[in-house]
């Protein structure tokens, strides 16, 4: 009997580079949208400095977005079930249908 072979799935290899790996801070994020695409900048503003730059954008189709919320939502999951609930204070409490309108603790525009 002839065995029909299955195509190989190929992985994919991700490269970290050194100057990537260190990350980048941020404590904001804006986040727009068009029919096309998400676009997410994110911020470190700081305390007294009336002037924050934008030092990441990443644009996303409407089905990665999603991907990425699906997988924030796990991964916070994960680490409540590990860590213990992670409390959220001020402006950044869930409103009633449990979006957060400031995710990052920054007063709403």
């Amino acid at each position: 009997m002839e065995e029909k072979k299955q195509p190989q799935q190929q992985q994919l290899q991700i490269e970290l580079t050194p100057e990537v790996a260190n990350g980048t801070y941020s404590n904001l994020a804006i986040i727009n949208h068009s029919n096309q695409e998400f676009i997410i900048d994110f911020v470190a503003a700081l305390p007294g400095i009336p002037k924050a730059r934008v030092n990441c954008r990443q644009i996303l189709t409407p089905e990665n977005a999603k991907r990425l919320l699906f997988a924030l939502q796990d991964n916070v999951v994960k680490y409540e079930q590990k860590f213990g609930t992670i409390e959220q204070r001020g402006n950044a409490a869930p409103k009633a249908d449990g979006r957060t309108a400031a995710p990052f603790g920054m007063p709403e525009a």
